[in-house]
């Protein structure tokens, strides 16, 4: 048994002692989330087609979230528990096109058997025992943290779940400090915990390489009630270490407010990462050398100014040094703490330049609360790279490649009545690159979304 299993059962066990204490069940709260998701993926020739590639990838589940979430005994230490229990049932695999290959961990939304076929179903539950005392919190298990070095992914049938600790700390006005350690991760089409790992070393195969150690830590300090500045750093133990820097205003301006938000990260390698290939990340290093250590600095902002039910947005985006900017990456689906990190692409590739606009409109202006609609337009380029479509590149220089996308989303929420809450998603997104082995892609999502309050 490893010492985060073996705390998380002392934990349990001291906790079931005083369960009976006021507070634990009357602020208590449980909840089923219900997602019904359906996703279609056209693969298009724009590049090399890797052998065995499909040409569209399609899926259809039914997904139950659980959650119960407690609250504290009383006394100077308060103790309590959390519980989510997820379960994803397939509804159709396309007729054998869920995405599946040889060296991936699943198809597009389930896992898949020996034999690439997606599972009928799959499911798991996660335990978190948590204390507080005055305004500090310790949570031991099953982890969901959305910071900006560690992103929690939610964009398909079921969750992305981390397991590990973190105490966040409320004690000095205006501060929040939070600190961790994250062991594993479960994918959103998995029933597995995964060690840790970035693209390019993040293979199933046997020529992987992972890590069960990244550490985290920061804080936001609310400088006034309309600025806000971040600070934060992640360690993935062999691979790379990250700082960040962040700062986010609101600025009052005629009817409306303009939103600033500036980010910096600092990525730089970590142990083996530094002298491994098995480590390595992916970028450009040279005269066809599409892997290295990490060494990357991204900088962004992005502007977004609202009023009167519409939203304007328009930022920027640089990627330097010679990898990618990485990320924890299993493999199995991911996210990054990125204005640029879309529906399929995330624009963060070593050399990369995006600038993007967007729009947004809330239709509760025009008498329809509930009813949203969006699109963002992305468009990178001076990406390095050592090849070329269709031929090898001679050239010692790196050649600029490019790539855009365009995301559309209309979203209703039922407002009242017995359907209240239901929630109806479309969501359709276009990529076009000419990136050495890269497809283009089109893409639509059907998602329709329903919580029942249980307690």
């Amino acid at each position: 048994m490893n010492k985060s299993t073996l705390a998380l059962a002392v934990a349990v066990g001291v906790l079931a002692q005083q369960a009976g204490a006021a507070g634990f069940i009357d602020d208590s709260k449980a909840t089923l989330g219900l997602r019904n998701f359906y996703i279609n993926t056209d693969n298009r020739d724009s590049g090399t087609k890797a052998a065995g590639a499909q040409n569209k990838n399609e899926e259809w589940g039914q997904g139950f979230d659980l959650r119960f979430i407690s609250g504290y005994t009383q006394g100077t230490v308060g103790f309590g528990i959390d519980a989510i229990g997820l379960l994803g049932v397939r509804l159709d695999s396309g007729g054998g096109t869920n995405g599946a290959t040889s060296t991936s961990y699943g198809g597009t939304v389930f896992p898949s058997k020996s034999n690439g076929e997606a599972v009928d179903n799959f499911s798991s539950l996660g335990l978190t025992a948590k204390a507080k005392i005055s305004q500090t919190e310790l949570k031991l298990g099953t982890l969901q943290p959305k910071l900006p070095v560690i992103v929690t992914n939610d964009g398909r049938l079921l969750p992305q779940t981390f397991q590990g600790g973190q105490i966040t700390s409320n004690e000095i006005k205006d501060l929040t400090v939070v600190g961790g350690q994250i062991e594993h991760a479960k994918g959103r089409n998995s029933s597995n915990n995964e060690e840790l790992s970035i693209a390019g070393a993040n293979s199933p195969t046997a020529t992987g390489r992972d890590s069960n150690k990244f550490i985290y830590g920061g804080g936001d300090y609310k400088i006034t009630k309309d600025l806000t500045a971040q600070y934060y750093y992640g360690n993935l133990e062999d691979f790379y270490k990250q700082h960040f820097l962040g700062l986010v205003h609101n600025w009052s301006i005629g009817p409306g407010v303009l939103k600033s938000d500036f980010r910096y990260f600092n990525s730089r390698d970590d142990g083996a990462n530094g002298h491994d290939s098995a480590y390595f990340t992916t970028g450009d290093y040279g005269t066809g050398i599409t892997k290295g250590k990490v060494d990357n600095n991204l900088y962004s902002g992005l502007f977004l100014y609202s009023v009167a039910g519409h939203t304007f947005g328009g930022g920027y985006q640089v990627s330097n040094g010679n990898s990618d900017f990485p990320w924890l990456n299993q493999g199995d689906g991911s996210s990054a703490y990125l204005t640029t990190d879309s529906q399929i692409a995330k624009f963060a590739r070593a050399g990369e330049r995006t600038w993007q606009a967007r729009y947004s409109y809330d239709f509760a202006k025009l008498g329809l609360p509930g009813a949203t609609a969006g699109i963002v337009y992305l468009r990178g380029d001076n990406i390095d790279t050592t090849g070329k479509v269709g031929a090898a590149q001679t050239s010692v220089n790196a050649t600029g490649r490019s790539e855009w996308e365009r995301d559309l989303t209309l979203a209703y929420v039922v407002q009242e009545g017995p359907l209240k809450n239901l929630g109806l998603t479309w969501k359709n997104a276009m990529w076009r690159n000419d990136v050495p082995g890269q497809r283009d892609q089109d893409e639509n999502r059907l998602i329709v979304s329903y919580s029942i309050p249980l307690l």
